[in-house]
């Protein structure tokens, strides 16, 4: 399908005029102001089915006490409402496909999940909601292929790390400006604490521990036009990290809430919070004590892509030493990796992707004949990597490719069995996004990272953007797409480097 201009079918809903099937409070419900304004969003595609997703906000409800920061949550204003959905071949809306009613209520904080079946694969759809007179913009979104089908291409972008207060989303309207199949969002979709220097905005709140203090913060985050542009222009798959929840948990266990009682009622919230969020399907079971997020994804027989959870069943992190690690810790959770086990022995795609939160490959961080390692990520967790290196190689996949984002810095990396090893087997190949607009590291410790690390063929903290990765039968192109100042709201992006995997070829490729 061509490109279309995004800001003309975004506005289009506003100002459309149609004719809704609309019943009971649908019809009756007046708003005093937009109900709409986080926008819409869709995700979960399928060949046959997709996600849609958006949340009513009102007034009183997205009020932020500054004031007194341990004030109680606010009354809904509005009970439970029902919201009319419709979903179409065009924009104008001239040949519906499929509409309905879905519920709005204050316990999932009025949002709506509408998972719509029946769909045709590998195919642009536009969708929109309605209630009282109130409509929402237009959304785009798209299926997947149909399982037995190659398509000839598949494009998506990945991108995590998207502190709200250290700079602007403009990398997300240059996503949304490209011709993409799906966006994959990799963790720190939030940011739960204000860092850093210089920032250009501000959260205005404290961190927040409650579920409606996470609930204003999804909002705020999801209130950026940048961002909501992207949501409404491709469907989305994500996972979290740990700013979702609070820095450096690790399933019950968090270096800032000392007591695992507490700390597991406000992970409730946040994951309830995240739910409400994000378009993916709908649940009925009102309980957040946990929440499976990991699944395999199809694509067609082009590509497969595996995203797992690296937060909710992972042991303690280390404190010392990355050698003090022992067969029994997991960083995936003992039935993840049975799963993703299965999963990758099961995938016949041309290219398996595995989606996870950081970076996969060993890195050495300090200079010279020492060593040092990140203990929050894999390198404190060798025993979990070597399995999942192991589950990889057994699988036999065709191309297997991993994602990541965390570091809040571009890598690409040849992976080997023995990192310790340099003229080991490349197997497969690593890319990792930079942030979208976190605080990066510095010089000096990236040019350590690529010293030490002779793996990592590429690496680049300076820089804030996002990635893309173009498939076909033949190739991966992957592009690491930079902004010019994450600072100013205006700032323009580039590919900044490009690189080529070849069909059955593992390995960074500059080009």
């Amino acid at each position: 399908m061509p490109l279309i201009d995004r800001r003309q079918f975004l506005a289009s809903g506003l100002a459309a005029v149609a004719v809704w099937p609309l019943i009971g409070n649908v019809r009756a419900q007046q708003f005093d102001s937009d109900p709409f304004t986080l926008g819409v969003a869709s995700g979960s595609p399928t060949a046959e089915s997709v996600v849609l997703w958006t949340r009513l906000v009102f007034p009183a409800e997205a009020a932020i006490n500054m004031a007194d920061p341990f004030a109680p949550a606010p009354a809904p204003e509005y009970g439970p409402l029902d919201v009319a959905w419709e979903i179409a071949e065009d924009d104008a809306f001239t040949r519906s496909v499929q509409s309905g009613m879905a519920p709005a209520v204050p316990d999932f904080a009025h949002s709506v999940h509408v998972e719509v079946k029946g769909l045709q694969p590998e195919r642009w759809y536009f969708y929109r909601f309605r209630c009282g007179n109130a409509e929402s913009p237009v959304g785009r979104t798209r299926t997947a292929p149909a399982a037995e089908a190659l398509p000839d291409r598949f494009n998506f972008a990945f991108a995590s790390c998207q502190q709200y207060e250290q700079g602007y989303y403009s990398a997300y309207r240059d996503m949304a400006a490209r011709d993409l199949d799906l966006v994959v969002h990799l963790g720190d979709y939030i940011y739960e604490k204000t860092y850093g220097a210089n920032l250009v905005r501000r959260h205005g709140t404290g961190v927040p521990s409650l579920l409606y203090e996470y609930r204003d913060r999804y909002a705020l985050y999801k209130s950026d036009p940048d961002l909501k542009a992207a949501h409404a222009a491709f469907p989305w798959l994500f996972v979290w990290d740990d700013h979702e929840v609070i820095n450096n948990y690790a399933k019950d266990h968090s270096p800032d809430a000392p007591r695992p009682d507490v700390f597991l009622r406000q992970r409730a919230a946040a994951y309830q919070a995240w739910y409400e969020h994000m378009p993916v399907p709908p649940r009925a079971a009102p309980e957040f004590s946990s929440l499976a997020i990991y699944g395999l994804h199809g694509f067609g027989r082009l590509v497969d892509i595996a995203l797992l959870d690296t937060r909710q069943y992972r042991s303690p992190m280390l404190t010392t030493h990355a050698s003090l690690d022992t067969d029994e810790r997991t960083f995936l959770g003992l039935d993840q990796e049975r799963w993703l086990d299965g999963a990758l022995k099961a995938s016949s795609a041309k290219w398996t992707i595995i989606g996870q939160q950081t970076l996969l490959s060993e890195r050495d961080t300090a200079a010279g004949p020492d060593t040092a390692y990140n203990l929050d990520g894999w390198d404190g967790y060798r025993s979990a990597r070597a399995r999942l290196l192991d589950s990889v190689a057994e699988a036999g996949t065709a191309n297997p490719l991993i994602i990541g984002g965390d570091l809040h810095a571009f890598y690409a990396a040849d992976v080997k069995r023995d990192f310790m090893e340099e003229e080991a087997t490349t197997f497969a190949t690593e890319f990792v996004s930079g942030s979208i607009t976190s605080d990066g590291p510095s010089d000096e410790s990236i040019a350590t990272a690529l010293a030490e690390n002779p793996h990592l063929k590429y690496a680049n903290g300076r820089d804030h953007g996002y990635a893309l990765m173009h498939l076909t039968d033949k190739e991966a192109r992957t592009e690491f797409v930079t902004v010019s100042d994450r600072k100013d709201p205006q700032a323009t992006a580039k590919v900044e480097q490009s690189f080529v995997v070849l069909d059955g070829l593992p390995g960074v490729n500059r080009v």
